[in-house]
Formats: structure tokens, sequence, C-alpha cells
């Protein structure tokens, strides 16, 4: 089964679904992994009931940070600004389906954390975003 995600995560990578930009956007951040040299942004688009429209990430990284920023805006979409900051760092490990060592637990939480920290408009993002500590 781990291959199949294996295949999942590579085809994410060469041909990502969501990669660009929006341009107007209600939510938008960018952040990187200083360890590794990823660097994620997302915008976000909402209706005026708070659920997200349309959703895009754009930057580089490695094949999982790339794939989890592209499974992770499709999944969103759909979802209210309050669903997704709830979310956490198993939905992302679920949408992912492989487990991951600490160093690619970073790349592929980074996406989660510059989408929080976008929708709850923080001047800087922080792991506590993807373990649960939401804001602080």
């Amino acid at each position: 089964m781990d291959d199949l995600y294996r295949e999942v995560i590579i085809e994410r990578h060469k041909n990502p679904q969501n990669r660009g930009t929006l341009d107007p956007h209600d939510y938008s951040f960018e952040d990187e992994n200083p360890f590794c040299g990823d660097h994620i942004r997302v915008d976000v688009r909402t209706d005026s009931t708070g659920k997200i429209t349309e959703a895009a990430f754009s930057g580089h990284g490695c094949a999982i940070s790339t794939a989890s920023a592209d499974l992770l805006i499709e999944a969103i979409i759909g979802r209210s600004v309050e669903e997704v900051k709830a979310m956490t760092k198993e939905d992302v490990l679920d949408l992912l389906g492989i487990e991951l060592g600490p160093v690619r637990l970073k790349c592929a939480l980074l996406p989660l954390k510059v989408l929080k920290a976008g929708v709850y408009g923080l001047d800087q993002a922080s792991d506590k975003l993807v373990e649960g500590d939401e804001g602080n």
C-alpha cells in the first residue's frame, strides 16, 4: 500500500493540480522550512459564509512538501475557515498515507502551517499551528 501512496506523492509533485496564485485573495501567507529550503505560499478565497471557494499554492520544495500542499488545497475546497483552523497534522498525514520521519514531517506540515497562519491572520507562522496550539 505504501508504494501506491508513494506513486501519488511523486505524481502530485511532478503534476500538481492546485499550483498557482489567486489575486485577489481573502487569505494569503508564505513561509519556508529553513532546514531544507522548501518555500510555500497559499492563497485562499472564501464566499460570504466563510466557505473556501478557491485555493492555490505556489513555491518550491521537495516531493513531500509539494504533494502535501497539492493534496491539502484539494481537501479544503468547500470547507469553512473554521474547519481549516481545526485541521491537524494527522489530517495531512492521512492525505499523504505514509509514515514520515521527523525531518520529512516538517516538509509535509509546512503547507498546513502556512494555510493556518493565513486564515488566523498571523504575522509569523509557528509549528504550534500544526500541533494544536492555534494562534499562540
